[in-house]
């Protein structure tokens, strides 16, 4: 029998670390509706504050948080900014994603460890580590 190391296995965390990151920096439903907002076209702070309901200071930390993933871009027009997504392939990982959630129905809702039950633990980590 052929003995394995622990060095020749994949690093799945190295080699998966970018894709986590990505859903990570999704991982918020103020980011996803922005996102799910952004889809429509571009965007001013205020225009994301009046039509999500929420502070500014929130839009503009979540908005920030997703420019600094390169998922959102701004665009300077005399004294404001036009926010806009950076890549169509976003539309298409949201439209998967509904796809998903459509096909296994609640149980992603009722998972004790991500579920709506512990959305605002989210940035926590499984069992709000």
């Amino acid at each position: 029998m052929a003995m394995t190391t622990k060095s020749a296995e994949p690093d799945h965390r190295a080699e998966l670390g970018g894709a986590a990151a990505l859903f990570h920096g999704l991982a918020d439903p103020t980011r996803l509706a922005v996102v799910r907002r952004l889809a429509d076209g571009e965007a001013r702070i205020l225009d994301l504050t009046t039509q999500l309901g929420l502070a500014q200071s929130t839009v503009s930390a979540h908005v920030a948080c997703l420019r600094d993933c390169g998922l959102v871009q701004g665009r300077p027009e005399a004294r404001q900014v036009f926010y806009s997504l950076t890549r169509p392939e976003l539309l298409d990982l949201l439209l998967a994603g509904e796809a998903l959630l459509a096909a296994t129905g609640s149980k992603v809702s009722l998972c004790p460890n991500y579920g709506t039950a512990t959305i605002g633990d989210a940035g926590r980590g499984p069992a709000g580590e």
